[in-house]
């Protein structure tokens, strides 16, 4: 079975990197999907047209955070069912899992279409940014069903071990995204809403491959009559776990909405600026969230097997990886961080303000960091009470200190950095506090095979 893995054995560092691997190449390629969209928009068609772009980021993110909660809730049932050696409750959790999320998924397709205009409109989008913004939330929050459909795949596969097969798709995905977008956007000159087409048509593409490769080659995707039937049990406990992850991931993505309102009221300057950080720290933090998913799988795994010491373990080998690489991007963003900003952009006022930012967000890269760790390990154990707590930090952060810097401090543009930075601070101690608390160790989701 090499489309599977055991990682309840073995040393925790190595197990960690060798899973973790993948997932970061895939990751990376994914981010490929908005990078690409804003470099050859933002150097083709300018930088009011990456703003309009921009401007969709945290909504698109609000409406996929449903699916993707509920694939993550999926994967930690999954994980510690495989870790508990229960094969027959594994197939039917990815068979409950599946249809679970493609009826949200197709909900929130059509959601997405219907509610863009009045969402940007009440955001205060800059007028001259609003149409294509629109146009580029309605093709590509209308493509979440794709989304949703690979997410979950890759959660399954990943809950088993397996973080390789995601890859090789997202690899395969991400070269149609580059070519379709330099068709769409260069020679048919369709803008925007060329590149969102290009981005929904590398999504299904990926979303079909996977499942299809899933179906044919893994052995815990080849489904019994008795797996595929619907069980309210596993259902429950679907939505028990993937619920209170999905509204984490909403709670994080509607402070982001509140931010990037703020950051709406100050120029279309400021909005493009934000844009190109958002997109070049999405990048960043990759490595910290393949590490976040790994550790979601390993303790997953682990919480089955009932072997909570190679948790800890785990969680202090990670902090030491997670502080090297923060140091490592902080001095990359002072060094270099207008070279950086420049490839999505050639306004020398956009990049100038953009590096600004990097330099002020860099220096909270260690707390962002620990906010994946800490999430991974206690999503991976099931703590549902966490993940509705993590969510709600977010927001408290991203509003409270949003309100203090504009309105008291009044600090300017630079405050919608500071916010994302502080909220990192104060939710990754948030993350630290709870696990160092030490309740997770007793929560677990499924008993061990006999």
């Amino acid at each position: 079975m090499a489309s599977v893995k055991d990682m309840t054995e073995g040393r925790e560092t190595p197990l960690l990197l060798k899973f973790m691997l993948p997932m970061l190449l895939g990751n990376v390629f994914q981010q490929f999907y908005n990078i690409v969209d804003s470099a050859i928009v933002g150097r083709f068609e300018g930088a009011t047209a990456l703003g309009s772009i921009g401007c969709t980021g945290s909504l698109n993110f609000l409406f996929f955070s449903t699916c993707n909660g509920l694939s993550v809730g999926a994967g930690v049932l999954i994980a510690q069912n495989f870790g508990a050696k229960n094969k027959e409750l594994v197939k039917s959790t990815i068979a409950n899992a599946l249809y679970i999320v493609s009826a949200i998924g197709l909900v929130i397709s059509i959601l997405g279409v219907l509610l863009a205009r009045p969402i940007l409109t009440f955001m205060q989008t800059p007028p001259s940014q609003l149409e294509g913004a629109i146009d580029y939330m309605q093709i590509v929050s209308g493509g979440t069903i794709a989304v949703a459909l690979y997410n979950f795949s890759a959660q399954a596969m990943r809950a088993l071990g397996d973080s390789k097969t995601p890859l090789i798709f997202l690899i395969v995905a991400s070269v149609i995204n580059i070519g379709l977008d330099l068709l769409f956007v260069c020679v048919f000159k369709w803008s925007v809403m060329g590149a969102g087409l290009a981005t929904v048509i590398s999504q299904g593409i990926s979303a079909v491959l996977c499942l299809a490769y899933g179906f044919w080659k893994n052995p815990y995707f080849k489904l019994s009559k008795n797996n595929l039937k619907f069980n309210k049990i596993i259902a429950e406990k679907c939505f028990k776990v993937g619920m209170p992850i999905a509204s984490q991931s909403m709670l994080i993505a509607l402070s982001c909405v509140i931010l990037q309102r703020v950051t709406n009221s100050f120029s279309d300057l400021a909005v493009s600026a934000y844009t190109v950080t958002i997109r070049i720290e999405q990048l960043v933090q990759q490595p910290f969230a393949s590490l976040g998913s790994a550790l979601s799988t390993f303790t997953g795994q682990n919480m089955g097997a009932g072997k909570t010491q190679r948790v800890r373990n785990a969680m202090r080998k990670s902090t030491i990886m997670v502080l090297g690489f923060a140091v490592v991007m902080l001095g990359v963003c002072h060094l270099f961080g207008e070279n950086i900003v420049s490839f999505f952009v050639k306004e020398k006022d956009v990049i100038e303000l953009g590096a600004k930012g990097l330099k002020i967000t860099s220096a909270m890269y260690f707390p962002l960091g620990m906010i994946y760790v800490t999430r991974g390990i206690l999503n991976g154990t099931g703590d549902v009470f966490y993940a509705m707590l993590n969510g709600i930090m977010e927001v408290i952060g991203r509003v409270g200190f949003s309100l203090i810097l504009v309105s008291l401090v009044d600090i300017g543009v630079y405050a919608v950095w500071f916010t994302s930075g502080f909220t990192w601070v104060i939710t990754g101690l948030t993350g630290l506090i709870r696990y160092l608390q030490g309740k997770w160790r007793s929560y677990k989701m499924v008993e061990k095979s006999s």
